[in-house]
């Protein structure tokens, strides 16, 4: 039996962020993570994340780009090639190196800090005293008691079933099947226009796959500003050949040797389809599996979240959640955020985080990102507000990229002018995206934005025109 001051159970970005502060504040800290590594040899801390996530997905998206810019744009630069070959395998082999690295950084960083990190999957035993009891399985028939004063779940999310069909990852795959593709396939299919059907279904119709996305929802990107979401929507369908249907009723899925066949209808029409592959891409659903928490009575909602209050705290004491396994958007960094402010918590602390202020960003390309109210929010909450937008068609900076699509809006209130949402499509707004940020957790006004000097030619200068855009005096526009 070992006993710690706090407990962490995951070792995603909510979790091994926490475990770390929590370190850094004195707490004697253990961080427990069932997570293994590709070839499923050897513990791999980082979640879903790192591992099979955000960080991979980039990567790739990366690497295609770098493919399409090629075959699509260097004639433009008065570039040409004589032959260009594509290997995928190569491409997933450096996708693994950079998640094989910021593994090994974060096992580093335990080390550095005096976390201690133990391999297995943690499950609630009881209590003993003011301490909460955890066995912890390794999965090799090895168990390890441990006893912490707080403990902090950061189990994450796990990829949502379709009861059509199974997922195997050889021809119907999840988010992790989708990033290990070891060749381009003719025809893929995407069921859901997220953030992961748009990013992978990217990847792929860039490196050559023909690719059509099946959205059950009648609206593209319900929860973007509408405006962003209809441009975007422009751009991967008409310029970049994406097909997707919106309002798709699936009517059945079947798995052949080499393909999937996926019936459906559309506009009132009955459809049968045949894909190579079949991405599932349809949400996340939060993890719970293996923690037992009906041993302790650990509250879940109706939709299996653990149950928390505005600080993470569950109906237990001393015991926290944080991340994609509780209410709030299933973001990486708003799970960084949850665990630096749990472990402040703990030791007596303050901290304050804003979900109104938590940033949006999807990698596709154009990218899209975005923070705040949208256009829609404002009008079904009766706020008055000013509205200003901006293009980067006519910027020096854009234009020498030869990226020169996409807007940027900003929502000011029509009385006060404090900036209510940011809402920005083109080149590199997920970088953009925090001047918005800082400007909202700082109660920023659009004028303040509009009076601050931004350099040139930048990209930023979009955001800038479009604050002054929204008191009506644009000098571009």
């Amino acid at each position: 039996m070992s006993q710690f001051d706090v407990a962490v159970i995951g070792a995603g970005p909510g979790g091994y962020i926490a475990a770390i502060r929590a370190a850094q504040l004195g707490f004697h800290t253990v961080c427990i993570d069932a997570g293994v590594n590709k070839a499923g040899d050897a513990p791999a801390l980082g979640g879903t994340c790192l591992n099979v996530g955000c960080i991979p997905s980039k990567a790739l998206l990366q690497s295609s780009e770098h493919v399409h810019t090629i075959l699509h744009d260097f004639a433009d630069h008065g570039i040409s090639l004589s032959e260009v070959r594509f290997d995928a395998e190569q491409m997933i082999a450096r996708k693994d190196a950079i998640v094989t690295k910021l593994t090994g950084g974060i096992k580093y960083l335990f080390q550095k800090n005096k976390v201690e990190s133990v391999f297995g999957r943690a499950a609630f035993a009881g209590k003993n005293g003011d301490l909460w009891q955890l066995i912890v399985d390794n999965g090799k028939g090895e168990y390890r008691s441990i006893d912490a004063k707080h403990v902090i779940i950061a189990t994450g999310s796990v990829p949502r079933p379709l009861p059509l069909v199974e997922i195997d990852n050889i021809n119907v795959l999840d988010n992790e099947g989708a990033l290990n593709l070891s060749r381009v396939p003719g025809k893929l299919g995407v069921i859901g226009s997220g953030v992961i059907g748009l990013e992978m279904g990217s990847v792929w119709k860039r490196v050559g796959a023909e690719v059509t996305v099946l959205e059950a929802a009648p609206t593209f990107l319900a929860a973007a500003d509408q405006q962003i979401a209809k441009e975007a929507f422009k751009y991967f369908t008409k310029e970049q050949g994406l097909d997707i249907q919106l309002g798709v009723k699936i009517a059945a899925i079947n798995k052949g040797n080499n393909s999937v066949s996926v019936q459906y209808e559309h506009n009132g029409e009955s459809k049968t389809v045949v894909f190579d592959k079949l991405i599932v891409a349809i949400g996340r659903v939060p993890n719970t599996q293996g923690l037992h928490p009906e041993a302790v009575g650990l509250a879940l909602d109706e939709r299996g979240f653990v149950v928390v209050d505005e600080e993470c705290r569950t109906n237990l004491p001393n015991v926290w959640a944080i991340g994609d396994v509780v209410r709030g958007p299933m973001l990486a960094h708003k799970a960084s955020d949850e665990g630096v402010a749990v472990a402040e918590r703990i030791a007596g602390q303050k901290p304050h985080l804003d979900f109104n202020c938590i940033p949006w960003v999807i990698y596709t390309d154009p990218e899209i990102a975005w923070v705040g109210k949208t256009e829609e929010q404002l009008k079904a909450e009766g706020i008055a507000y000013k509205k200003g937008t901006s293009g980067f068609g006519a910027n020096g900076r854009a234009l020498g990229l030869g990226k020169a699509k996409g807007t940027v809006k900003v929502l000011s209130c029509a009385e006060t002018d404090r900036v209510l949402g940011v809402h920005m499509i083109g080149p590199m707004v997920s970088e953009l995206v925090a001047e918005a940020v800082m400007a909202m957790e700082f109660k920023a006004s659009s004028e303040d934005i509009a009076r601050i000097v931004h350099a040139h030619p930048t990209l930023s200068e979009v955001l800038h025109e479009a604050a002054l855009a929204a008191d009506k005096r644009a000098l571009h526009g």
